[in-house]
């Protein structure tokens, strides 16, 4: 299996020269607004991190240089909810119900799912995340130490944990518990630290009231986040009603499971009462707008979330609900979708979907210290974007507009990653595509054709 291109080689020293910086910042302490600062300069990488920000750096012991005229250099992008070795269902069932999707098309393929397979589809979109911008990924799924390779081998980082479903079968729960804690004891922290680990109980409609309250104990004991799906669809929530008498989130309150190292995906149909839990336990959302859109979920109450100042985040779900990894597309049908709900045109400004892209993703996965914001001390995870392109001219004065409305993958020039160059001028430095491709191919045609043997 070739995954690496012979002609790569490490950088120590990194200067991209004369540059338009875009860095999400927080609330302004005069007007209380989400903005983006912009200005123009150099950025100089040592090893993995920024060293320096400034209009002058001499370039002398620089062992690459880049040139940022017509360049925006920004965060590379964080995803904050995917299933990446999912990428092998991309097209699979597409335009059909989701029960349907799930029971006749997702779930027998999956049944046939080893780590070969599961490296396979990580792996191919490692390539998607790296060509369109994205540094960052936050993953639940199966064979996750095969997806930690595959992690390791591209240069990119991820937040993995195994989905934990057991249907109230304790001898089912046993085998989640002890396939997850081997996750987080073999591969917390490895890659050069672009690895970290948590726990992922799939939702409070497949996981038992014991597989969550064990699971709230356990990431206290392991130090690690959680990721968990929450209130995607009406029907989810009608279950835990019928189960449990309240509603996802005040079931989960009520178990004391909540905190601020809680990352619930989609969040589509939620009362102010579970809005107010959500606030009240700092619980970090990852908002899925394509994914909500194209399975019909719903659309998801962002502007009420980020007026009550909850981190709202952004994800892609994985390219079987999807069908990309592509996050401008996130930003802009984020921003789209809270505009016509609330038809405001005002709503979800493209200022916010950026931070929503890179600091808030940063936030939500316990990694703001590290990464989201062009930053002295912060790892370098950054991204160059192409504007001399038809698509982002002429600029407009508020540079967010453009990489919010008429970006998309295809305009990043190069991506960076723990101050490892991944890909400049489009162009690969790391992976071999062809050979990737190939295996992936390889891989949905193995599993259909096993599927169709079953039948």
């Amino acid at each position: 299996m070739i995954l690496f291109v012979v002609y790569n080689m490490e950088t120590k020293n990194i200067l991209i020269k004369n540059v338009l910086i875009l860095n999400p910042k927080d609330n302004d302490e005069n007007n209380n607004h989400d903005h983006i600062e912009i200005f123009k300069g150099s950025v100089l990488i040592e090893n993995d991190r920024i060293a320096e920000i400034s209009s002058e750096i001499s370039s002398s012991d620089v062992n690459k240089i880049i040139d940022g005229e017509n360049k925006i250099l920004m965060p590379g992008l964080i995803n904050t909810h995917n299933h990446i070795s999912m990428n092998l269902f991309r097209g699979i069932a597409d335009d059909i119900p989701l029960e349907t999707w799930l029971k006749d098309n997702i779930w027998p393929l999956e049944a046939g799912l080893n780590g070969k397979y599961c490296y396979a589809g990580a792996i191919l979109a490692a390539i998607e995340m790296i060509k369109s911008g994205t540094t960052t990924f936050n993953d639940m799924y199966f064979f996750m130490e095969d997806v930690a390779n595959a992690t390791k081998d591209s240069g990119i980082r991820g937040c993995l944990s195994h989905g934990m479903i057991d249907f109230g079968d304790p001898e089912k729960r046993e085998k989640e518990f002890k396939e997850n804690i081997k996750l987080i004891k073999n591969c917390n922290n490895k890659a050069e630290g672009r690895i970290k680990t948590f726990f992922g109980p799939h939702s409070p409609v497949t996981a038992s009231k014991e597989l969550l309250e064990r699971v709230r104990k356990e990431a206290n004991k392991y130090n690690v986040g959680i990721h968990i799906h929450m209130n995607e669809t009406q029907i989810e929530v009608e279950n835990v009603l019928k189960t449990t008498g309240k509603r996802p989130f005040e079931y989960l309150e009520e178990l004391k499971f909540l905190g601020d190292d809680v990352i619930a995906a989609h969040g589509v149909w939620l009362s102010k009462e579970e809005m107010n839990i959500i606030k009240n336990r700092d619980v970090k959302i990852s908002h899925n707008p394509c994914s909500n859109m194209k399975l019909a979920s719903g659309i998801s109450p962002i502007n009420e979330l980020l007026e009550k100042k909850i981190c709202v985040s952004l994800g892609t779900d994985g390219a079987a609900s999807n069908n990309n990894l592509d996050m401008f597309e996130e930003m802009k049908f984020a921003s789209l979708l809270q505009k016509v709900n609330t038809m405001n045109p005002q709503s979800l400004p493209s200022d916010m979907a950026l931070k929503m892209a890179t600091l808030n993703g940063a936030k939500s996965l316990g990694l703001e210290n590290d990464i989201g914001s062009i930053e002295v001390g912060k790892k370098a995870d950054v991204i160059l974007i192409d504007v001399d392109s038809a698509n982002m001219t002429p600029m407009s004065k508020k540079i967010s507009s453009n990489l919010v409305y008429s970006a998309n993958g295809s305009n990043v020039h190069t991506t960076i990653c723990n101050g490892e160059i991944l890909m400049e001028n489009r162009k690969l430095t790391k992976l071999n595509e062809a050979d990737i491709l190939q295996q992936g191919n390889i891989a949905i045609k193995e599993l259909i054709e096993a599927k169709e043997a079953e039948n």
